[in-house]
């Protein structure tokens, strides 16, 4: 290896290794936080690696005493069923759009990344009056304007991977008689399988993260999900910063364990549809 290649080199390793260490250092620190006491977190102790006196402690308080238990069910719930209603939907309008031609069509696709664009502030006084009127305030009915944030993203990446997918498989289903929905069903959908994996992990995660559709709607802590119960750990004066620490490492380990163990196949779905053989 030349010697610029190897100067190159090292400079790109010691830029992924600040990379790597800038994304990895507030986790950590969140974690070794969660074992501190509050007068070591803004004493002394507060920039101490290792902590003086571990304490368990903080997760003992939000696991027994704070009812973190029910806001992980509200987000398992509400991520589950936004993520099986979200794909649903997005599958059978991705196809339509990727394999049927209409009018608008260009349009269509526009309009859907337009929507992804819209600030949340803007849809949450017309969802909260409407779910008023309904009276689905205080339910897990939220899970329907989840599709705001999630429907447009989910859409334009099936879409993607529908269009990766040769007519000539569905020309072949066709000939033996297949309709347009055994199509999708039997032909389609198995081969576009790492997309619509992909699709369904990135709405699971981020339904699981969604905090402001769900405090605006959700006013009774019995449905309130994992980032609003974090926000409420604090007293009149100040921030329970050991036990949001806690909390957040707790509720952290789902998603994270999601993405390490299925990580190779969120690299080949989002991959797989933006590149043709």
């Amino acid at each position: 290896m030349s010697r610029p290649k190897s100067k190159m080199m090292i400079i790109v390793s010691i830029f992924v290794a600040f990379y790597l260490f800038a994304m990895v250092f507030p986790f950590f620190w969140i974690f070794i936080t969660s074992f501190k006491t509050s007068g070591e977190i803004f004493g002394d102790g507060a920039f101490r690696v290792i902590a003086k006196d571990p304490t368990l402690q903080n997760y003992i308080t939000i696991l027994f005493e704070k009812g973190i238990l029910t806001a992980i069910k509200n987000s398992f719930i509400v991520a589950t069923t936004t993520t099986i209603y979200i794909v649903a939907v997005a599958t059978l309008a991705a196809y339509a759009i990727s394999r049927f031609e209409f009018k608008g069509k260009n349009l269509l696709l526009g309009l859907i990344l337009a929507v992804s664009m819209f600030p949340q502030m803007i849809v949450v006084g017309p969802v909260y009056n409407l779910f008023l009127k309904l009276g689905l305030t205080n339910t897990y009915a939220v899970v329907l304007p989840y599709s705001t944030i999630t429907l447009p993203m989910a859409v334009w990446i099936l879409v993607t991977h529908f269009n990766h997918i040769p007519l000539a498989l569905e020309e072949s289903a066709k000939i033996d008689g297949a309709g347009p929905l055994k199509t999708l069903l039997r032909i389609v959908f198995p081969l576009a399988a790492p997309g619509v994996f992909t699709t369904a992990i990135i709405v699971f995660i981020a339904a699981w993260n969604e905090f402001l559709l769900t405090i605006t709607l959700n006013s009774n802590q019995e449905y309130h999900t994992v980032p609003v119960a974090i926000s409420f750990l604090r007293t009149q004066f100040e921030i329970l910063w050991g036990e949001v620490a806690a909390a957040t490492t707790i509720v952290t380990i789902p998603t994270l364990i999601m993405v390490l163990f299925f990580q190779k196949q969120i690299v080949s779905g989002l991959t797989s549809g933006g590149v043709k053989e």
